[in-house]
Formats: C-alpha cells, sequence, structure tokens
C-alpha cells in the first residue's frame, strides 16, 4: 500500500510526539543576589528534576521555611501523562494509515482538549504550591494590608516573590510536542485535498 504525502507527514508529526519522553517540557528558575547562579527545576511529562545539582533540595529547604510544601520529584498525574500520550502516539499511528482528514483533525483536536488540560492542571498544581501553606512556619511575610503572602510562581513568564526573580518557560520538549502538532495541521491539510 502507498501511502499518500499527507499520511507520511502523520506518522511522522505523531513519532515525534515520542520525543517528550527525552527531554524537558518546561523550566522554572528562581534568582536571587545570594544565588549568582539561578537554582531550578526542569519539568518533564513523567519526573520533576534539578536544574543543576541539589537545586531541588535548596529549594525545598528555602521553602521549608515559609511553609511550602516539598516539591516531589514526581506528581501522580504524571502517570497518567505518560500513558495519554503513548495512547495518543498509537492512536495517531493507527489514524495516520487511513489517511482521512477529519481523523487527522479528531487527533489534532484530541491533543489541544489534552494540551489545555494539561495548562491547567500546572497552574494548579503552581496554585496550590504556592498558596497551601504551613500555618506554624518558621518564617511568615505580610502585605500591606496583613494577609499572609503566597508565593506561586508564573505559569509563564516572570514574577518577583520576596527577593527572588523567577521564570517559568517551555523548555525543549514543549517545542517538540509544537513541531509534532504542526506537522500533523499541515498533514490535515493535505489530506483534505487528497494528497
Amino acid at each position: 500500500m502507498k501511502l499518500k504525502q499527507s499520511q507520511w507527514m502523520m506518522l511522522v508529526g505523531v513519532a515525534l510526539l515520542a520525543g517528550i519522553f527525552l527531554m524537558p517540557i518546561w523550566q522554572i528558575t528562581l534568582s536571587a543576589p545570594q544565588y549568582p547562579e539561578p537554582i531550578g527545576m526542569n519539568i518533564w511529562i513523567n519526573k520533576i528534576v534539578d536544574m543543576n545539582p541539589y537545586d531541588l533540595k535548596n529549594i525545598n529547604l528555602m521553602n521549608h521555611y515559609v511553609g511550602m510544601a516539598d516539591i516531589p520529584e514526581r506528581i501522580p498525574e504524571m502517570d497518567y501523562y505518560s500513558k495519554v500520550i503513548y495512547g495518543m502516539i498509537g492512536l495517531g499511528l493507527f489514524f495516520a494509515f487511513f489517511g482521512k482528514s477529519f481523523l487527522h483533525l479528531t487527533w489534532l483536536l484530541l491533543m489541544v482538549i489534552i494540551g489545555m488540560f494539561g495548562v491547567y492542571d500546572f497552574w494548579y498544581w503552581e496554585y496550590t504550591y504556592g498558596h497551601n501553606l504551613d500555618p506554624h512556619a518558621a518564617i511568615k511575610f505580610l502585605d500591606e494590608a496583613g494577609n499572609l503572602l503566597t508565593y506561586q510562581p508564573p505559569l509563564i513568564g516572570e514574577a518577583t516573590i520576596l527577593n527572588f526573580v523567577a521564570t517559568s518557560w517551555p523548555h525543549v520538549g514543549a517545542y517538540v510536542l509544537m513541531a509534532s502538532m504542526t506537522l500533523v495541521t499541515l498533514s490535515y491539510l493535505k489530506a483534505r485535498k487528497g494528497h
């Protein structure tokens, strides 16, 4: 069976999705005068790791004093994320062999929904992490109104938290994901034309 150009493009685009298991998809860094070299974490689809050796340990030590929970090396959702991505790779490869544009579009829409849920879940994890503080923490910082400060890192971009500048940006894996979806979008457009 000879595959159309659109089918090959979808096969490559879907296969490219497997690359997000090989590299981090997000990075959060913290810079401060006492840390000339920023410290941070790289977030993969299935784990959270140090940006530099001992970064997570150092972040957790600092956060402990203001009542924040430890950052784990993985969160329970990561088990589901991995399975969902494996499922989407399998579904995409299966759909590619039919060469039907609506299947390309179906796969894309599912990925958009999954992506939106992933972004919301990431934001919610950050929100919970930065707002659920231990009321018995050794150090408490209050705002002008006397309310306990919260320490939520930005979803994307840069924010000042006490004397730290926190940044949160997509990493290589996120761009691989975008490349995968772009290729499948192009394959959909070609499939509509019968190519």
